[in-house]
């Protein structure tokens, strides 16, 4: 199996991949858009990593509330560890444009290894990047989430999408209903602020394209 690129085996050499993948007893699987990857509430031991496609971490509460907590590429790596939900809520990651996962049981990566080789070592310190990571990124999806109106939270998502591409314009990695579900508001009154926001010339919109305004008052982007 070839090696392809994600953080999980950052600084592993292609031939102890292989060897690691034998080892762990990995599996790989191709899904289709909407297909469920797998649900954490029945899964709670696999790593998954991403090798092509797209899909998305949705979380649903005992209200039948949607909520998109990522989106995933690949080479990005999802699982219960690296997860931060209530346990009343619904975890699952849904495939959105056909994808190609590698799944790894936790254990393996994080039991003791029998030879105590540095690559299997490198594999857990990668995990634990990893984990910081996740942590940072929930602390900006709290920063989103407690803005007080719907405009703070599509402004504060768009200012970090639009830092993340080193400039003023960037392209949505959802679709608008997604998005509403992701900041957790009507889709209806989304859109309406959206229009609110193109006609004062805070923003630009060309499908799933955001272009801030070169007119955006400091106030907004700070």
């Amino acid at each position: 199996m070839k090696k392809f690129t994600t953080g999980l085996f950052f600084g592993v050499e292609t031939g102890a991949y292989q060897q690691m993948l034998t080892c762990f007893d990995a599996k790989e699987k191709t899904y289709q858009p909407g297909n469920i990857i797998c649900d954490f509430s029945d899964t709670k031991d696999i790593l998954g990593i991403l090798k092509s496609g797209s899909a998305e971490t949705v979380s649903v509460d005992e209200f039948g509330n949607r909520t998109i907590l990522e989106t995933l590429t690949a080479g990005n790596v999802f699982g219960w560890p690296l997860s931060a939900v209530y346990r009343d809520d619904s975890l699952m990651v849904v495939c959105e444009k056909p994808c190609s996962v590698l799944f790894i049981h936790y254990q393996h990566i994080i039991k003791r290894c029998e030879k105590a080789c540095e690559h299997h070592s490198r594999l857990v310190e990668n995990l634990l990047r990893m984990m910081s990571e996740k942590n940072a990124y929930l602390g900006f999806r709290v920063k989103v989430l407690s803005g007080r109106s719907i405009r703070e939270k599509l402004l504060c998502y768009f200012r970090f999408m639009a830092a993340e591409n080193d400039g003023n314009a960037f392209q949505l990695p959802f679709s608008m209903s997604s998005l509403a579900d992701y900041i957790c508001c009507d889709r209806s009154a989304m859109m309406r602020e959206l229009k609110k926001m193109r006609e004062e010339g805070l923003i630009r919109v060309d499908r799933r394209r955001i272009t801030f305004s070169s007119s955006l008052p400091s106030s907004y982007t700070s």
